[in-house]
């Protein structure tokens, strides 16, 4: 089951306290997944989820903010992903009509609104309880184990754009974007999405978020650190290495009896120990010599390897 459907399933059973909630929920759920069909005589209106936790939410908030009995289809998908689809149907007309005014989807002439209802989203609460509708009706998030992403997704600019200023009335930085025919309102930062999961009342899907966060950057981190490590340790035994054939060339051409002690110390040390860090090689010499003093020495005979080399020795 995919994150977006357990975080869906848990929304699913949150229930707006206050009627003023429950009617702003609904109304964004038929923004989102409602239509009207005409046809045999009759008019009615459907809205269709994927969900059946959603479509079960859909039939009881029908039933009490407005009192009244739907029917509730089930089809199955034939085209692409073959799972069910859930229909909530309300008829008749008359009542239909009620129901749209209601939730601020036609005004008192009958013309169709675009726009959220500002009348229904005055208030905090009834924000949180219209967002949480939106997200039921056209929302998903990923897995936060994976590319942190969450969007709502609608044909009609105009909500698209009045849903991203509501989540910006939350401190949420919600853009806008076109894909298609569609526009989807999106959110990409994990401390975002945490916070829109809580506002819409997904506590324990925003706690599985957290966690499953703070696992991955816990695990990124500890790469890094190994990577970084494992970085440095490959540099340490090239330099190793490298200073170990200085020594051995000017041993077989020069002699280490021919150059100073100081350095003749410094080369007898790395020749003996070649694993050997620099603050390791020298806490050996006497006196006892600090990682610069080291590294100081190593890069002369590194110079005089380099003067053989090219012949100036």
């Amino acid at each position: 089951m995919s994150f977006s459907t357990v975080t869906k399933n848990e929304l699913a059973r949150v229930t707006g306290q206050r009627p003023c909630c429950r009617l702003a929920e609904l109304a964004a759920l038929v923004k989102m997944d409602g239509s009207i069909q005409i046809g045999r005589g009759q008019v009615a209106l459907n809205i269709i989820n994927e969900n059946a936790a959603v479509a079960r939410k859909i039939f009881s908030l029908v039933k009490d903010v407005f009192g009244l009995q739907t029917e509730v289809l089930v089809q199955r998908k034939t085209r692409l992903r073959k799972n069910n689809v859930y229909l909530v149907r309300i008829l008749p007309w008359q009542e239909m009509r009620e129901v749209l005014r209601r939730l601020g989807m036609i005004d008192d002439g009958g013309q169709l609104q675009d726009a959220a209802p500002v009348d229904l989203v005055r208030r905090v609460c009834c924000r949180r309880a219209y967002l949480r509708g939106a997200f039921l009706g056209g929302g998903s998030v990923n897995s936060p184990s994976g590319t942190y992403h969450l969007e709502v997704i609608t044909g009609v600019e105009r909500l698209a754009q009045d849903i991203s200023r509501m989540m910006k009335k939350f401190c949420l930085k919600a853009r806008v974007s076109r894909r298609k025919n569609w526009y989807v309102v999106y959110l990409k930062e994990s401390e975002q999405i945490v916070n829109f999961l809580s506002i819409i009342g997904a506590h324990s899907a925003r706690l599985k978020f957290e966690n499953t966060r703070i696992y991955k950057n816990m695990r990124n981190q500890v790469n890094r650190l190994v990577n970084c490590e494992t970085a440095n340790l490959n540099k340490t035994v090239d330099a190793a290495l490298r200073q170990v054939d200085n020594i051995v060339l000017i041993r077989d051409t020069v002699g280490l009896s021919h150059i100073s002690e100081s350095l003749r110390e410094a080369a007898e040390l790395r020749l003996k120990y070649p694993d050997a860090s620099l603050r390791e090689l020298g806490d050996m010499m006497r006196p006892r010599l600090g990682k610069s003093g080291v590294n100081h020495r190593l890069r002369k005979l590194e110079d005089i390897a380099e003067k053989v080399r090219s012949g100036k020795l």
